[in-house]
């Protein structure tokens, strides 16, 4: 009994330093990406964020700075489709994975959130966290300082406008805006 314990003892510390060194290949990576002034650069950049394992398509390019939080290992959570365009400031919350599609914009200060808590009892309001997917469709546009909250899919061709907070799923080929975003036309 004894060895099969210091076995699984052995195996949780295997995986523990395993996810300590993929959070810090990330950390290293983002950090590097940093340094690199906003709009250069574009191909060292998104050599860095390969190379830390993030999924990235023939033909995208990062305009600045990210962050991404929430994996140590963002290659299983993160897939970015090929020639999307991501400005500086964006944040990839990888609680669930994120998924965006081909020939995606996405302007700066982006936040796309997989996590959120439930609401709670009287005594703690906040209870459990939970994690949802988000996902971009092929050739969307998201507005500067817009957020996707968790759950929502963004159908192909729409645009989100700058500062709407996504509740919702969206339509193919439809225009929203507002806090909380709803439809303002059908773009097809």
């Amino acid at each position: 009994m004894a060895v099969v314990e210091r076995w699984h003892a052995a195996h949780r510390l295997r995986l523990a330093c395993a996810d300590a060194l993929s959070e810090l290949r990330l950390w290293i990576g983002v950090s590097l990406c940093a340094l690199i002034p906003p709009l250069t650069g574009v191909l060292c950049r998104r050599a860095i964020l390969s190379a830390v394992g993030i999924q990235i398509g023939r033909g995208t390019t990062f305009g600045g700075r990210v962050r991404i939080e929430g994996s140590s290992r963002p290659g299983h959570l993160l897939a970015v489709g090929a020639d999307c365009w991501i400005n500086t400031g964006v944040l990839f919350d990888l609680g669930a994975r994120i998924d965006i599609g081909d020939r995606v914009s996405i302007a700066h200060d982006v936040s796309l959130l997989t996590t959120s808590r439930h609401t709670g009892s009287s005594r703690r309001a906040l209870a459990d966290e939970r994690a949802l997917p988000v996902v971009i469709g092929d050739g969307c546009w998201l507005g500067a300082r817009s957020t996707i909250l968790p759950g929502v899919t963004v159908g192909a061709g729409s645009i989100v406008a700058a500062g709407a907070v996504v509740s919702h799923d969206v339509a193919p080929n439809t225009l929203v805006a507002g806090l909380p975003a709803r439809s303002l036309r059908d773009l097809a």
